[in-house]
């Protein structure tokens, strides 16, 4: 453990944890319902959009002064450091989305 009591875990993607017997059961009384039966309602809003998947491109900063709403902040904020690389990443990809082809 760290200073601060905080542990570090990493998750292999290709190599999960295995589920557990609860887990299992749960997970095959879900797949039998049909979409429409699925309460979905304490999942997070995802737009449709194509740009939602935002990734940080290397590209030339410039330093700017920018007012942006304090809620929007915070809910960058909330997923820890690098806020405004994530709020970057996000203009990148609606602006790519927004260019038409050549």
């Amino acid at each position: 453990m760290s200073k601060n009591n905080t542990v570090k875990r990493t998750l292999d993607l290709n190599n999960p944890p295995p589920l557990g017997g609860e887990q299992k059961v749960r997970l095959a009384a879900l797949a039998a319902l049909p979409d429409h039966q699925i309460d979905t309602s304490d999942a997070p809003f995802r737009p449709g959009a194509v740009w939602v998947k935002a990734v940080d491109f290397p590209h030339a900063k410039k330093l700017i002064s920018l007012r942006i709403d304090e809620d929007v902040i915070e809910f960058f904020k909330q997923a820890g450091a690098r806020y405004q690389t994530r709020i970057n990443a996000v203009l990148r990809s609606y602006v790519n989305s927004q260019q038409q082809p050549k």
